[in-house]
């Protein structure tokens, strides 16, 4: 007797459920996605226990009719395809017609449709694979499919389901995913019974993104726009300030798809080189939109991983669209000193009489604020404190009382005027001047702090400047400057260098000759060995096969070229003599070295971070202070 089996059909399709169905929320992604086909305008979505025991995705779209409904459930029925020609040219979301059919037969599932044709609504109901008559029933255009007891008769499956806020939080993250994709499509979340997420479909991603991630972080973007090679670009980056120490919040879209993308990831993350810290990732909403034919998305069931014909244009894209974006913004990060707060005065007045008893003087007014208040101090005068506890008025003036630094007197610091047209001879730790791209503004040194941070005031705005790291960064771009001139000078071996490889990285590393050429590197191949004739002026000989595997790889995984690869060595490799040079925090030095490093800073706007990505200075505005001190 054989040992093979033919698998009976209810089997076969509990595994194909279990490739595109494996918990609630890559459910509700494909019956998202099958609405936006649809053409829907406005979307939303219902979930219970994470849903588990329920979820709903209400649509306004096309429909399906009657002789539809029951053809909708089947193993790879859609209307996307229609022969393999079509997988070459795929614009919808869904495409394989495995979506419904996966849900059906783990969970009870119902589907009430009315196309806006017809007069008339059905519902069709599917019990874990068993399909019921179709009847005639009353709805709204557009189309609600209700799913219940997922993998209620599946235990296997269900046991691996986590908990339920777990759950949820999967399903929340997956309709932002979609929401961020299609602004233009009205998106509401209703997780047990509370409004997760509610987009306005206006069309603005930047609206999406505030409603998503909040006001805050909508606010330290940049957007971006550029093309490469057919491709083009568009979306928002944060800014270096706006960094997280995950790739969570790195969203990338092809044609409106959300996947994952290595080559896309890492042009990202090499663009923000010297711009972000090593352990921090920057984050992104990038949509790339290029031909169907030179992009695979069927390449896994979940559709969130795919193939490119060519990373390299994809890569270079990204790249070059990043990097000048970043390079332009000039805006320094503003120092944060805590907004100011509404004060519940009888909720103050109580906690101080509470703390430090109800004999309060005059002079003792100074109230530290209640729990919703993030601590520190009210100031209010002393004629409302007596009005307020029920004490007769004073005669006379009314005093003002502030706390808790009503009784001190701030010492006035030396300051140092610099005219814009003052030259100053560079003391020994010098960078080289670049020629100012614009009018530099009149400043004054105001005095330091902790003999790290210099205080700068220019017009009405106060610098905060981290005298290391702009010295660090100036120095840095010297450096850097002095490469970018010797960038195509080459060091010819006496004695070629052999470097072992694996037959895979010279085969990728030899298709991309030409580029290692350009860069200076003259290299042959043999068998798991390439042979060195000439490399890159500056180079260390030892670091070559680092570099060349470095390159190997990055080619292999779409992550990188040579000419960028090589660059972001060399840069990399100028940290270390850039932060030697400078100044350090915490020291005594010359006034005119660190005058110095501040004209130097003021010359050149651009220069926001230090190479490892922490801020070079922050900025805080005259206005923000004097609402700090209610001046206003």
């Amino acid at each position: 007797m054989g040992k093979i089996n033919v698998l009976p059909f209810e089997v076969a399709n509990l595994i194909a459920a279990g490739e595109v169905v494996d918990r609630p929320a890559s459910a509700i992604k494909e019956l998202m996605e099958n609405a936006i086909d649809a053409g829907a305008t406005r979307m939303t979505v219902e979930t219970q226990n994470g849903g588990v025991s329920y979820m709903r995705v209400t649509d306004n779209g096309c429909g399906i009719s009657e002789e539809d409904l029951p053809v909708a459930v089947l193993r790879h029925a859609t209307s996307k395809i229609h022969n393999a020609n079509d997988l070459d040219s795929i614009l919808t979301l869904g495409f394989r017609g495995e979506a419904l059919a996966a849900i059906a037969a783990v969970s009870r599932l119902r589907i009430m449709s009315c196309p806006k044709d017809s007069d008339t609504g059905h519902l069709l109901e599917v019990d874990n694979g068993e399909i019921r008559p179709v009847i005639e029933f009353g709805c709204d255009k557009g189309t609600t499919v209700i799913a219940e007891k997922l993998f209620a008769k599946v235990p296997a499956r269900r046991k691996f389901l986590k908990r339920d806020l777990t759950e949820t939080m999967a399903v929340v993250a997956t309709v932002e995913k979609i929401a961020l994709s299609h602004p233009e499509i009205a998106l509401t979340l209703i997780c047990d019974g509370q409004t997760k997420v509610q987009t306005e479909g206006d069309g603005s991603l930047l609206h999406v993104i505030r409603a998503i991630y909040g006001k805050e972080f909508a606010s330290k973007l940049i957007e971006i726009q550029g093309s490469e090679d057919g491709i083009s670009l568009h979306g928002f980056i944060g800014t270096p300030e706006n960094v997280k120490a995950n790739r969570n919040s790195q969203n990338f879209f092809i044609n409106n798809r959300y996947i994952r993308s290595k080559t896309m990831s890492a042009a990202l993350e090499q663009a923000f080189t010297s711009y972000c810290p090593t352990e921090r990732f920057p984050v992104c909403f990038l949509f790339l939109d290029m031909t169907p034919e030179r992009v695979d998305v069927n390449v896994h069931p979940s559709k969130l991983e795919v193939k490119f014909s060519d990373e390299k244009p994809v890569f270079e894209c990204v790249y070059h669209s990043v990097r000048p974006a970043l390079e332009s913004n000039t805006a320094r990060p503003e120092f944060r000193t805590g907004d100011r707060k509404e004060i519940n005065w009888t909720q103050a007045l109580g906690a101080a009489k509470t703390e430090r008893g109800s004999a309060l003087t005059d002079k003792q007014i100074g109230i530290r604020l209640n729990q919703n208040g993030e601590g520190g101090f009210a100031t209010m005068t002393a004629e409302e404190y007596r009005q307020s506890v029920g004490l007769p008025p004073r005669q006379g003036r009314t005093e003002q009382v502030h706390a808790p630094f009503a009784h001190r007197e701030i010492p006035q610091t030396r300051s140092e005027t610099h005219p814009q047209n003052e030259t100053k001879e560079a003391p020994a730790p010098a960078a080289q001047e670049k020629a100012p791209a614009y009018v530099v503004p009149e400043y004054r040194i105001a005095g330091q702090l902790f003999n790290t941070y210099i205080i700068v005031e220019v017009g009405d705005r106060a610098l905060l400047v981290d005298k290391h790291a702009a010295h660090e960064r100036i120095n840095f771009e010297r450096m850097k400057a002095n490469m970018e001139k010797q960038e195509k000078e080459i060091q010819l071996l006496a004695v070629p260098l052999e470097v072992m490889m694996t037959s895979g990285e010279i085969a990728d590393l030899m298709s991309y000759q030409e580029e290692l050429e350009a860069i200076g590197f003259s290299v042959r191949a043999a068998r798991n060995t390439v042979f060195v004739d000439s490399m890159p002026a500056g180079l260390d000989t030892a670091r070559v096969p680092d570099v060349l595997q470095i390159m190997a790889a990055q080619i292999h995984e779409g992550t990188g070229t040579p000419g960028l690869t090589k660059k972001i060595i060399f840069e990399k490799a100028l940290y270390q003599g850039a932060c030697k040079a400078s100044i350090k925090g915490g020291r005594v030095y010359a006034e005119e070295d660190e005058a110095w490093v501040i004209e130097q800073l003021m010359k050149i706007p651009d220069i926001l971070y230090c190479p490892h990505g922490r801020p070079v200075a922050m900025e805080i505005g005259k206005s923000k202070l004097d609402r700090q001190f209610e001046r206003t």
